[in-house]
């Protein structure tokens, strides 16, 4: 029997989508990485993604879940082994001290920790205040929240670090969180403790909420990695998060978590119980294994990283593109200005040129129009390799 054919309709789809949803713009780097994939020679140093395999000894830990028939739902809040080894681990690297029973939340990434933690505190009409140029889901995520984000440009010559001054040059009645993530993804900007205790002075003059994005914090390159929650009348108005994507290579084992006060925890735990459930066991069997024996491997991917770091650049700076030595993450964010380019129009001639991809600024927003995020979270002859074709592109734009 043939099926019917469908009938032309009156009714608009569109009609249907929420505002604060039909709003949103797509994500700029997801958009213009669908052109990417259509591009399988090009060198891409776009997707905050690490190229090392995972260890092997955390994907052996998954395949001998599977074997034993790990298949299972979890409790909502993750395994409690899994959740013990963060507390331990947190308290080792951070300095901070969490209950696992209670002030642990396994979840599906650091996006859905974020999530999670925005949905628990804001009512409608909240401001949530963060520093730009930033990970592209922050203000999206504020809004799906029905709050407002309220953003703090960081500027090159300090670093990208965001001031005390800045946040609270921007304070109101409705302003109740305070986002921060340092090293900060796109700049690879870090914050010094005297400057995060100028803010710690800020948020408890106005009793501020803080959530603390640091997945990463492990790939601090120079100098100390200090987080907010650690400093004086801190830990217990601030929500920590952290995952296992960058540090240990496991970007699709999709495990992320946050800490924070119980009563918070609590909150966020509900949330996360109807929409989500838990995350998966056998990406938990393997969080444990790569906590109790990843460090050396995260070491060891660190340092190549920073000899990435150092080549990509002193080779941007070479070139004329002007480019601060990022102290944590894996991102170079050079100044394209000079060109006489936007960022968006510099990135999609650079890949229809050279063949190298890179994120225009401006996708992180206003703040990072002018600039260019290069990833060196790839193999170190390919980042060689797109640096000599990034240079004869300059040239040619130069010479007009």
């Amino acid at each position: 029997m043939s099926r019917p054919e469908s009938t032309p309709s009156s009714v608009s789809v569109r009609n249907f989508v929420a505002e604060h949803v039909a709003g949103i713009p797509r994500s700029g780097i997801r958009d213009f990485f669908d052109v990417v994939q259509r591009m399988p020679d090009a060198i891409s140093l776009g997707v905050g993604e690490p190229d090392f395999a995972t260890p092997w000894h955390i994907r052996e830990a998954a395949i001998y879940a599977l074997e034993r028939g790990r298949t299972q739902y979890t409790a909502n809040m993750g395994l409690l082994k899994l959740r013990e080894g963060i507390a331990d681990y947190v308290q080792r690297k951070f300095g901070l001290q969490y209950s696992p029973q209670s002030q642990v939340l396994v979840t599906v990434g650091v996006s859905e920790a974020l999530d999670l933690a925005l949905r628990a505190v804001l009512n409608p009409g909240d401001e949530v205040i963060y520093h730009e140029p930033c990970y592209v889901s922050y203000a999206p995520s504020v809004v799906l929240a029905h709050a407002k984000p309220v953003p703090v440009a960081c500027r090159p010559e300090d670093g990208f670090s965001v001031t005390a001054k800045a946040i609270e040059a921007v304070i109101t009645p409705r302003s109740k969180v305070l986002m921060l993530s340092f090293p900060t993804n796109p700049t690879g900007g870090t914050m010094t403790r005297e400057q995060l205790l100028e803010i710690a002075a800020v948020v408890r003059r106005h009793d501020l909420l803080v959530l603390t994005d640091e997945i990463y914090s492990e790939l601090t390159f120079e100098g100390e990695h200090v987080s907010i929650a650690s400093l004086p009348g801190m830990l217990e108005r601030t929500i920590f998060l952290h995952g296992f994507s960058k540090a240990f290579a496991m970007t699709g084992f999709r495990i992320g978590y946050a800490c924070g006060p119980a009563d918070l925890i609590e909150a966020m735990m509900k949330v996360h119980q109807y929409a989500i459930m838990c995350a998966s066991i056998i990406a938990q069997e393997a969080a444990i294994e790569a906590l109790a024996r990843g460090d050396r491997a995260a070491e060891q991917m660190r340092e190549e990283y920073k000899r990435r770091r150092n080549y990509i650049v002193g080779a941007l700076n070479q070139m004329g593109l002007k480019c601060h030595l990022p102290r944590g993450s894996f991102y170079a964010f050079p100044d394209i200005r000079g060109t006489g380019l936007g960022s968006k129009d510099f990135a999609v001639r650079l890949l229809q040129e050279e063949k190298v991809a890179a994120v225009p600024g401006g996708a992180f927003g206003p703040s990072g129009e002018g600039f260019l995020r290069m990833c060196f979270a790839t193999a170190f002859e390919q980042i060689q390799i797109a640096m000599d074709r990034t240079a004869k592109f300059v040239e040619r734009t130069r010479r007009g």
